[in-house]
């Protein structure tokens, strides 16, 4: 805990460093446009809020945070979506599904946390859509909706999970996962606005290039040979190759939730204008990350 809490404090005083930084370039630079990065700035501290109640506090209150951010990210995710009356139904049954997929981490059901939603509400999930007696759209409202529990419930609620799995570590591993997966994606976003020329999906995500993917990869395998001593008990070899799989499954994230939003936001420009910096934006790479780091600690090392 003692380490945690040494190691928040460093990333509160490094995000107070940059705020202060960008209101001084900002004053110096008054005519150029600022607002994209301001706004990253402002969701960068409410995602710092959250995580320092799912890390320094009890399980408890860990899950609780977790979960009002799983549903606030599938609220969004939901809010992008063309829907009909007949959808509504279909919603309800995917929001009360949160409380269940925590309540098997509360009590620590590792087995039916882990197929609760790909398999059960997966199987489950067409029949109120099938009660409200519509078939126009079925297809697309049921996978839809499927795509973003997959991703913002059972993806996300993988970060309550780690303190049930090793109470002693688990704390500390969330918080090494997050600190790498924003690390991650500052770099990237950085790079490659500033520096990147080569677009890896222009289609996809406009943002992205291949010198921000390798900038962030490199970054973010340092931070972590740096921070896997003090926040983990993983070896020399797993804590380099720690970054590297986590900037590779963040990478994949943001582009599969960017080529999801664009889908389902053809043809409404100024929905997708006002989502660009949204809370869903942010935990993107996370939905990701916090999954494959789990399942291959996991496998690999007993304290999981």
């Amino acid at each position: 805990m003692e380490t945690a809490i040494w190691t928040l404090l460093t990333i509160f005083i490094l995000m107070v460093a940059v705020n202060v930084l960008f209101l001084i370039i900002q004053k110096k630079q008054g005519e150029k446009d600022f607002s994209r990065i301001s706004l990253r700035l402002k969701t960068w501290w409410g995602m710092f809020a959250i995580f320092c109640l799912a890390t320094l506090f009890n399980p408890v209150i860990s899950m609780l945070s977790l979960m009002m951010l799983c549903f606030f990210s599938l609220k969004e995710y939901f809010s992008m979506m063309k829907t009909r009356k007949a959808d509504r139904r279909i919603f309800l049954w995917a929001y009360l599904s949160i409380p269940i997929q925590f309540w098997w981490i509360y009590i620590g059901w590792y087995g039916m946390f882990i197929v609760f939603i790909p398999v059960y509400v997966f199987l489950l999930l067409p029949l109120p859509r099938l009660l409200g007696k519509g078939t126009l759209g079925f297809l697309r409202s049921v996978s839809s909706t499927q795509w973003g529990l997959m991703l913002m419930v059972f993806g996300l609620s993988h970060l309550a999970y780690y303190q049930v799995a090793t109470p002693v570590y688990g704390g500390n591993l969330v918080l090494f996962l997050v600190v790498l997966t924003q690390v991650s994606d500052i770099v990237q976003y950085v790079v490659s606005i500033y520096l990147g020329k080569r677009k890896v999906v222009p289609t996809a995500n406009p943002v992205i290039t291949w010198e921000g993917f390798l900038a962030a990869v490199i970054c973010t395998t340092v931070v972590s040979y740096i921070l896997y001593p003090v926040l983990t008990p993983l070896d020399q070899t797993f804590g380099i190759l720690s970054g590297l799989i986590i900037a590779i499954s963040g990478f994949i994230g943001s582009l599969t939730i960017s080529v999801l939003k664009r889908d389902l936001l053809i043809g409404d420009q100024e929905k997708f204008t006002s989502l660009k910096e949204s809370y869903l934006n942010r935990v993107d790479s996370l939905a990701y990350t916090s999954p494959i780091f789990f399942h291959i600690i996991r496998y690999y090392f007993d304290f999981m």
